[in-house]
Order: structure tokens, then C-alpha cells, then sequence
């Protein structure tokens, strides 16, 4: 299997929908991830905990209704190359 751009963005694709659909209350707050972990004071940088539940959060948000467009026509793409 060759290393082509389609390739990437199906891997991103996977990867992205692996993300969006982790549940806060059944994973990520078992694994100490939740949303009312790593708050920080005013004025503070936030931590890369945080940083990065904020970033799953986000893809979360974002990637709800797109992703599932994206997942379909990959499924297409695949469908139709083989």
C-alpha cells in the first residue's frame, strides 16, 4: 500500500472520527479528563491537559454533523475504487 495523500486524509478522517466520538462522561472523565479537571486561576497558562481536552471538546463541537459527510463520501470513494 503506497503512502499517497488519499491515504493521509483517510487516516486523518479515522483519527478525527475516533476523537469525536469519545463520550466525556463515560471515558474521559474515568481516565481524570473531564471538564471540570485542570482548572486554572486567572491569568494562568492552562496546562496541556487542559489544552488538549479543550482541543477534544472542539473537534467534538465542530466535527459532529461534518464528520459524518466526510465519512460517507470516503465510504463512497472506497466503494467505487474497488
Amino acid at each position: 500500500m503506497a503512502f499517497t495523500l488519499y491515504s493521509l486524509l483517510q487516516a486523518s478522517l479515522l483519527i478525527v472520527n475516533a476523537v469525536a466520538v469519545l463520550h466525556e462522561e463515560r471515558f474521559l472523565r474515568h481516565v481524570g479528563w473531564g471538564s471540570d479537571q485542570g482548572i486554572g486561576g486567572f491569568g494562568e497558562e492552562p496546562g496541556i491537559k487542559a489544552q488538549l481536552t479543550n482541543l477534544i471538546r472542539s473537534i467534538r463541537t465542530v466535527m459532529r454533523g461534518k464528520g459524518t459527510i466526510f465519512s460517507v463520501i470516503i465510504i463512497i470513494m472506497i466503494l467505487m475504487m474497488s
